[in-house]
């Protein structure tokens, strides 16, 4: 009898570990899907950067803040970017703010006045133009940079993403992407804080051929709950594939960003 009873002990004891053994190579498979669909959801966001611009090029650009009351202030803007992690920008108009530059190094961002002839720190989340776009918008540089994707439920037309910053001091917290499936095209950014408060929404629209093979929305929307009745407009009047030296994206260039220009 007791040898019966230890036979059945071990009869127990090799069918939970070969229980154990299913179910450590169902989570392993399980964790195999999941890595395959993250990578699948950042090769599409790097897709979507590569649609969105070149690596490097140099554009204009228009900004119109809206508001409540109906009034409007346009700001036109010479913009040069380089690599994925350097972007300048001039003020041409309005008259009051021209000679003005930014520019944007990784997270570090600065403001030149032509009066003060010094460069002076800003911050992502502030604006150098006023209105509901903010700096990181406005200066924006590749999305699979600062972000880590993931596939959300979609449509029968649109990919959805949700993205999660990668670094601390990426202006928002989350994203979230709707994509077109037929030519990645970027459709719509909801912006989220780390409690998941929705900042504001961003809408791509009016697709336009740019030439060098560039189409990609010309005209991106941004409204806030925070603000409401505001809305503001970035407008893309121009692109171009354009390489420049490194000095270009360096404090001692913003004075002389105006000689870029042909």
């Amino acid at each position: 009898m007791l040898w019966g009873m230890c036979n059945d002990n071990n009869n127990a004891r090799m069918k939970s570990e070969k229980v154990m053994k299913i179910i450590s190579l169902l989570f392993a498979a399980a964790l195999l899907v999941f890595d395959a669909k993250a990578q699948d959801a950042n090769k599409l966001l790097k897709e979507i950067d590569e649609n969105l611009m070149p690596e490097s090029y140099e554009a204009t650009r228009k900004i119109i803040n809206e508001e409540p009351n109906g009034a409007k202030k346009e700001f036109i803007f010479y913009t040069v970017k380089k690599g994925k992690d350097r972007i300048a920008m001039l003020y041409l108009l309005p008259a009051s703010e021209k000679g003005r530059s930014t520019l944007r190094l990784g997270e570090n961002m600065w403001l030149y006045i032509p009066s003060a002839n010094k460069p002076i720190r800003i911050t992502s989340l502030q604006s150098v133009v006023g209105g509901v776009f903010n700096n990181a918008d406005i200066m924006q540089l590749e999305y699979s940079e600062e972000y880590d994707a993931e596939f959300a439920d979609g449509t029968a037309e649109e990919y959805i993403l949700d993205l999660k910053a990668k670094y601390k001091t990426v202006a928002y917290n989350k994203l979230r992407m709707w994509i077109t499936k037929d030519k990645k095209i970027l459709r719509k950014v909801e912006a989220y804080s780390a409690s998941g408060m929705l900042i504001k929404t961003l809408e791509f629209k009016a697709d336009k051929k740019f030439g060098g093979g560039l189409i990609r929305p010309s005209i991106i929307e941004t409204y806030s709950p925070l603000f409401k009745g505001y809305r503001s407009f970035m407008i893309y009047q121009t692109v171009r594939k354009r390489q420049f030296p490194d000095e270009v994206f360096s404090l001692n260039f913003m004075g002389r960003l105006g000689d870029l220009r042909k």
